[in-house]
């Protein structure tokens, strides 16, 4: 029975490894995995799912104008789709949330969404928001805070490596812009504890 995941963490969790394992599951077993990535984030190249291990693929992009259901109906009319799973998809739209319940539902393809939780406020992305509503399942891929404590937030940091408590939601970077850390360190760096 197919259903829509969403596998949500702070930075650094291995998400889009844990991505990356699950295609090679299906492949290894003949099955043809979709892959889809945010077109917003192309620090490892256009089109390409990488992991700070190494592992990558090649995937189809996505932008807050695809159609999801569209995209995925107009592939399966030409070949097999076992499952889709979609990196970084806290950058998905509610439309496009919406869309994933109807891949699941409609087209009975299992999805698997790969992304954070919050932003660097602690305030919830859009797509993410709306797969904590609608997700079948709910899996939290944990990462640890520099003091050994469940990092459950994500700061973000200046050149200088002082925190940043305000500006856009959406500015991407890695390491060198962002570290994830407990919600006590969290306060602590932003001057709140």
């Amino acid at each position: 029975m197919a259903q829509l995941y969403f596998y949500y963490s702070a930075m650094n969790a291995g998400k889009s490894t844990t991505l990356l394992q699950s295609a090679f599951n299906y492949q290894e077993r003949g099955m043809q995995p979709l892959l889809f990535t945010a077109a917003i984030d192309n620090r490892y190249g256009v089109g390409k799912i990488s992991s700070r291990i190494g592992l990558e693929a090649d995937a189809h992009l996505y932008d807050n104008q695809t159609s999801l259901f569209e995209h995925v109906a107009t592939i399966l009319a030409q070949e097999k789709v076992d499952c889709l799973l979609i990196d970084e998809s806290q950058f998905l739209t509610k439309q496009q949330v919406l869309e994933l319940t109807d891949v699941v539902d409609k087209l009975r393809i299992p999805v698997l969404c790969y992304g954070l939780r919050t932003d660097f406020r602690g305030e919830l992305f859009e797509g993410s928001q709306y797969l904590l509503a609608w997700a079948d399942k709910l899996v939290e891929l944990k990462t640890v805070c520099h003091c050994g404590r469940k990092a459950s937030r994500v700061i973000r940091q200046d050149s200088e490596g002082n925190a940043i408590a305000d500006g856009d939601q959406v500015v991407i970077g890695g390491n060198e812009r962002y570290v994830s850390v407990c919600r006590r360190h969290y306060k602590q760096m932003l001057g709140l504890l």
